[in-house]
């Protein structure tokens, strides 16, 4: 009994020494902030920042009532407290994060603190509901500090973790307007509230924007610029215009402007006259909306249209969807990497239906010579159309050049022909005999001399040209 009684004794003082080591070990752990732990000496609004930032990462602890150097003060009324930071966090964040924060009250070193328990939540990033998606709202836990995200960091968030489209991820723009839809959609007939926009997938299942709506909206952030060339290469330039406001107000005014370039040439056979524009008004059209409706707008780059004198250019950023070849697509498969936008332009009859504006763009080439080209690299697609008055313009221009050469060479067999036949010829004797003024005639007769076939006599007016 004797032995049984002492065992029992060191057992006690075991579990005692043990549990002050851990009390110590416990107590240690909270000497220092961390990538996980987070101390305010009291209650202030910024323990959200804390809250979001731990969410948005791996999770963590914010301690309410010790110093910042570890010292624990405690708080006077922690119930009182618990309730501002339920209620505070309630109201002030977004999407709903309270099913991955617990907030408890536990005593330390014999005081009372509140401990906020934050756990990675699931429908990140996590955001201050007065600003929105964006910097000043969104943040993160990096190392022993609390730091806000960049925008390029917030847009890699949504997407992986929503496992959505961009188009569908929530719009880091909330604040959104939609005069221009909204007079498009009128225009059409078409009804557009809250219901048909749910429908449409502008406002997402947690009854926010999303990145489809922003497109749309007035505050689109894409823009489209048209540069206009001089000649065949991007070495002289012309004009540039940036187009801005939603993607269908772009549309619109991009395409009235390429018309307003759009050049048309008028032909002759006999009495009949044939016009033809530049670039085929129906290639120009389905090469924009291609450009529009297909990009990746993940990437935050412009929608480019280049008009050389020879060619237009549409480049849009994002490639071909993965899994997609080039030659897919003239076998007549189509998989559109926007198909909520495809949808939308679908019920405004912006486009007929799938897959088909490559055959379009080809069968308003068909009996022209030069053929559009279609080309793909990593991260962009590129339609080219030729332009088809250019050929026949430079031929005529050749042609041009030709004649006045041929004119030319026969002025200067006159004037060699007349100097043989009357022993010399004169400046004002080669103005009477070509129709020329002055200038040509002082040009033409500085030629021959160069060529060796006339030899300059005399100086000024009284210069005569005689055979050499």
């Amino acid at each position: 009994m004797k032995s049984e009684k002492e065992g029992l004794i060191f057992l006690s003082f075991f579990f005692i020494i043990k549990r002050k080591k851990w009390e110590r070990k416990e107590r240690s752990m909270l000497l220092f902030e961390n990538q996980n732990i987070e101390f305010k000496q009291e209650y202030v609004p910024d323990i959200r920042k804390e809250v979001i930032g731990f969410a948005n990462a791996e999770g963590g602890t914010v301690y309410v009532g010790i110093r910042k150097d570890g010292k624990v003060l405690g708080v006077e009324d922690p119930d009182g407290v618990m309730l501002q930071i339920v209620n505070s966090l309630k109201d002030a964040l977004a999407p709903d994060i309270m099913p991955f924060v617990r907030v408890n009250s536990v005593e330390i070193e014999g005081k009372q603190v509140v401990e906020i328990n934050v756990t990675t939540g699931t429908n990140r990033p996590y955001y201050l509901r007065e600003k929105g998606l964006k910097p000043s709202g969104v943040y993160v836990r990096k190392g022993s500090s609390t730091q806000p995200m960049t925008e390029e960091g917030i847009r890699e968030m949504i997407l992986q973790n929503s496992g959505r489209s961009f188009e569908l991820c929530r719009s880091m723009n909330q604040e959104l307007t939609f005069h221009t839809l909204q007079a498009e959609m009128q225009k059409r007939l078409i009804e557009l509230g809250t219901s048909q926009m749910r429908t449409l997938k502008l406002i997402g299942e947690d009854g926010l924007y999303t990145n489809l709506a922003l497109l749309l909206s007035d505050q689109c952030e894409t823009t489209t610029k048209v540069a206009l060339f001089q000649g065949t290469d991007k070495e002289v330039f012309r004009d540039r215009k940036e187009f801005t406001g939603s993607i269908l107000k772009q549309l619109e005014e991009v395409y009235q402007f390429i018309n307003l370039l759009n050049k048309t040439k008028a032909t002759f056979s006999g009495l009949d006259r044939t016009d033809m524009r530049d670039y085929p008004e129906e290639a120009v059209r389905e090469s924009l909306l291609n450009s529009i409706v297909h990009r990746d707008y993940s990437f935050s780059g412009s929608n480019l249209v280049n008009i050389y004198e020879n060619r237009m250019e549409f480049v849009s950023l994002g490639g071909l969807v993965s899994g997609l070849e080039l030659k897919s697509i003239f076998l007549g498969v189509s998989q559109s990497r926007n198909p909520n936008l495809a949808a939308v332009f679908y019920r405004m009859r912006l486009i007929e239906s799938y897959g088909t504006g490559i055959g379009k763009i080809e069968r308003a080439y068909k009996t022209y010579q030069f053929q559009p080209e279609f080309e793909t690299a990593k991260g962009v697609f590129r339609v080219t159309l030729p332009n088809r008055n250019e050929k026949q313009e430079r031929e005529e221009r050749a042609k041009d050049h030709v004649d006045t050469m041929v004119s030319l060479n026969e002025q200067k067999s006159l004037i060699v022909q007349y100097a043989k036949e009357n022993g010399s010829v004169t400046r004002k004797e080669v103005e009477d005999l070509i129709g020329a003024g002055t200038t040509k005639a002082f040009r033409l007769l500085k030629e021959l001399c160069e060529a060796g076939k006339l030899e300059q006599k005399g100086k000024g007016k009284l210069s005569t040209y005689v055979i050499k």
